[in-house]
């Protein structure tokens, strides 16, 4: 285009000498002269003006030229700024989400069978891959070490106290008594478990077998057992503040605060712990059972009926399944997107901003305006043809007015 441009201007001077020499000849030749002129002053400004973009004409330091390099910081912040005033809006963002639809589309995904197994894919590729990085000396080495480590500074009796006080904060223990006592009874007034009782009572009555008594005796012996059991667990069930209930509460309370704070249990605690660090079958067992795992992940990761790929598979289409069928959890998935939104987008906006500043910023300025006239150049180039014929016809017009008015 450089070429045509270039030989439409070679053409308008030569055009222009010819009409030049030939005006006396003919008064047309004087029309032609205009026109080619004209042309000429149009193809020359404009490729100044084109020119003036990407360099310095003829290499002159003339003001006001070589305008894109000059200014290439400038036309950075301005870019980032249009990309995201007119692209990342908080408002235009959010509509874009609403007409998405992330949750329909990402449950109409999974629940495509070929989505399953491409999520099974990378779920083996991933876990074959930490498998094979993971399964180091090094590593198991290090991770061992972690572990005695964390063990050592770990306080079991207090770790327990606190876990039963947890446990029994608010009478949880309570309700965990009462199920207890409820089944505790039930097994007792059962009619096998007492016939189990009364033989075992007339076995232990030795004393009385050579009567005959052992037996009315053991059945007697049973019901007035069964039936001082069965009161008293009666009673501890229908009576929140019985004293038997205020004793377990007074056992716990007192077990919890000596698990806490007791010197014994706390010296017994580390005792354990020590044993447990130092006895080399735990060691062993642990090791062992690592190994074995980590033989049957490969051994699995490794089988083209994989279970564990089925198993991801599976799970990703059960879940697209029931996502596509429950409409009040897709628009719950969606609300939180959006209500997650506008955060992200102000805080990632600022940094896509500055992101484009400094990427222009590093730009070489030749290599951005080679860039930048490869892709734009052609249609420059437009300009300066355009400007060659719209100059001449307008010389062309300029002449023929002068003529006229003169008569």
């Amino acid at each position: 285009m450089k070429r045509v441009a270039l030989g439409l201007l070679c053409a308008a001077a030569l055009l222009y000498a010819l009409a030049s020499a030939l005006h006396a000849q003919h008064p047309a030749w004087g029309y032609v002269a205009a026109f080619a002129e004209a042309a000429m002053v149009g193809a020359i400004a404009d490729w100044f003006a084109v020119v003036a973009l990407f360099r310095h004409p003829l290499g002159l330091p003339i003001p006001h030229t070589a305008i894109i390099p000059s200014n290439k910081d400038r036309i950075g912040a301005k870019l980032a700024g249009f990309i995201c005033n007119n692209f990342l809006s908080t408002a235009q963002v959010l509509a874009k989400l609403r007409q998405f639809d992330a949750a329909g589309r990402i449950a109409d995904w999974l629940a495509r069978p070929a989505s399953g197994e491409k999520l099974g894919e990378w779920g083996v590729a991933a876990a074959r891959y930490g498998l094979s990085a993971f399964d180091d000396e090094r590593v198991r080495g290090f991770m061992g070490r972690a572990a005695a480590a964390g063990l050592e500074k770990i306080d079991l009796s207090r770790l327990m106290g606190q876990a039963l006080d947890a446990l029994t904060a608010g009478g949880r223990h309570q309700a965990l008594l009462d199920d207890v006592l409820q089944q505790v009874a039930g097994l007792l007034e059962g009619e096998e478990v007492q016939a189990h009782i009364t033989e075992a009572i007339a076995r232990e009555i030795k004393t009385l077998r050579y009567v005959g008594l052992d037996q009315v005796a053991a059945k007697l012996a049973t019901r007035k057992i069964v039936a001082a059991v069965a009161r008293t667990i009666a009673e501890l069930a229908a009576e929140p503040d019985h004293p038997m209930r205020r004793r377990f509460d007074h056992f716990v309370d007192d077990f919890v605060v000596r698990l806490k704070l007791d010197p014994e249990f706390q010296q017994r605690g580390e005792q354990i712990r020590a044993e447990l660090m130092a006895h080399p079958a735990l060691g062993d067992y642990l090791h062992g059972i690592w190994g074995e795992l980590l033989a049957w992940l490969h051994d699995d990761l490794g089988r083209g009926d994989s279970t564990i790929r089925r198993r991801i598979a599976s799970m990703a289409g059960a879940l697209g399944t029931r996502l596509q069928a429950d409409e009040a959890i897709r628009r719950w998935i969606n609300e939180q997107i959006e209500a997650a939104a506008p955060l992200a987008i102000e805080r990632y906006r600022e940094d896509i901003r500055r992101y484009i500043e400094e990427r222009v910023g590093e730009w070489n300025a030749s290599e951005m305006t080679n860039e930048l006239e490869r892709h734009i150049g052609r249609d420059l180039q437009f300009i300066r043809i355009n400007g060659t014929l719209v100059g001449g016809l307008v010389g062309l017009s300029i002449h023929t007015v002068t003529q006229l008015l003169r008569g």
